[in-house]
């Protein structure tokens, strides 16, 4: 968001805060869905968007309590979205996103009051309005006010290409061209969700009846659009971070991988040896025997319902097991093609760490 905001991937070492806030309402099923349209697998790990919604709760959380002192320091009685701007005024291209994107609520507002007039869309009839472009003259008047240089006007002036949102297109395309009818329908879906969208539901996980400066509604479309820009951002480094770690072939470096990817691979591969061990049949106890006839009886029922004896059960055993291993090779693939909580957790350090000679020595 800013330099002066929390940053958004700055709440790695605090997400234990938004487990223990005690929040019941969960967006990990939108999160989901949201992480799919915006690149990830067809179904991503529940594991990996309960991470990204710790990441964007804790994020939104430290927003507000800035925002409502910011509210508070000039006497205010609820926030405001020229709280939330003063806060995001040293990110000059995150801002610009957001103008851009106050600008298109308005166009759609604009749209919709002809709609429900039953009118021809006119922009000179709808131009002097004050009720229409409301949001936009909001942020002008603003950022003039505390434009010293006039930086900030040319935000709005400025239309030139984002490149971050291009890279989102482009890869959205390539992943839509292998879609059939029914799956592109589904990614279309995905592709609208938002926290816009639920909007007391919204209200309700960031807890503002708790606050006491609560936002207006405006503040509240400002952070769920802010939130969705959270979410893109994090599955955006995330993808980086698995393109990264996938071997390939004839690489001198592949071997260069993060420690803390590695260190979360290791501690997988020990749980799920350990389980193995206890599972295996060195460490289970041997059954108790009910009687010098009670073999001999299981073996002649199942060789009278059996058509064969042992070497069907053989068979069948081997089946059983080819049938296992097929079932975890396709389970091992979707997941592999999913983003691995282990690809957040790199991408929150990569974008935390300080690169400079004198990095290691400052805070």
């Amino acid at each position: 968001m800013s330099n002066s905001a929390a940053s958004p991937m700055a709440a790695s070492s605090s997400t234990a805060a938004g487990r223990a806030s005690g929040k019941t309402t969960s967006f990990i099923p939108e999160l989901q869905s949201m992480m799919f349209a915006l690149g990830d697998a067809r179904r991503p790990l529940h594991e990996t968007a309960a991470l990204v919604e710790d990441i964007v709760h804790t994020q939104l959380i430290n927003l507000l309590h800035q925002a409502a002192e910011v509210a508070l320091l000039r006497g205010a009685r609820a926030i405001s979205p020229e709280d939330i701007i003063f806060l995001m005024r040293k990110d000059k291209k995150k801002l610009q996103r957001l103008i851009r994107y106050m600008q298109f609520r308005d166009y759609k507002s604009k749209v919709l009051k002809t709609i429900e007039d039953d009118d021809v869309l006119d922009s000179d009839k709808y131009s002097s309005s004050s009720s229409v472009n409301k949001r936009q003259r909001l942020l002008q008047d603003f950022m003039s006010s505390i434009d010293q240089t006039g930086e900030f006007l040319t935000l709005v002036e400025e239309e030139e290409v984002d490149e971050v949102k291009q890279e989102r297109l482009e890869r959205i395309e390539k992943v839509t061209r292998n879609m059939d009818s029914s799956q592109y329908s589904d990614f279309c879906e995905s592709r609208q969700l938002s926290f816009s969208k639920k909007a007391s539901k919204f209200r309700e996980w960031l807890d503002c009846s708790s606050l006491d400066v609560k936002p207006n509604a405006m503040s509240m479309e400002i952070l769920s659009y802010l939130a969705y820009e959270t979410v893109a951002q994090v599955v955006d480094l995330a993808l980086l971070v698995k393109q990264d770690m996938t071997p390939k072939t004839g690489d001198p470096f592949q071997h260069a991988i993060s420690a803390t990817f590695i260190q979360y691979c290791n501690s997988s591969a020990e749980a799920a040896s350990t389980k193995k061990e206890t599972d295996s049949p060195e460490n289970t106890p041997p059954s108790t025997p009910s009687g010098p006839l009670t073999g001999q009886q299981g073996k002649m029922h199942s060789m009278a319902q059996g058509n064969g004896g042992p070497n069907q059960d053989g068979s069948s055993k081997v089946k059983q097991r080819k049938r296992k291993k097929s079932v975890a090779a396709c389970g091992a693939e979707a997941q592999s093609s999913a983003i691995q909580p282990a690809h957040i957790r790199e991408a929150i350090r990569r974008y935390s760490h300080k690169i400079g000679p004198l990095s290691p020595f400052s805070e």
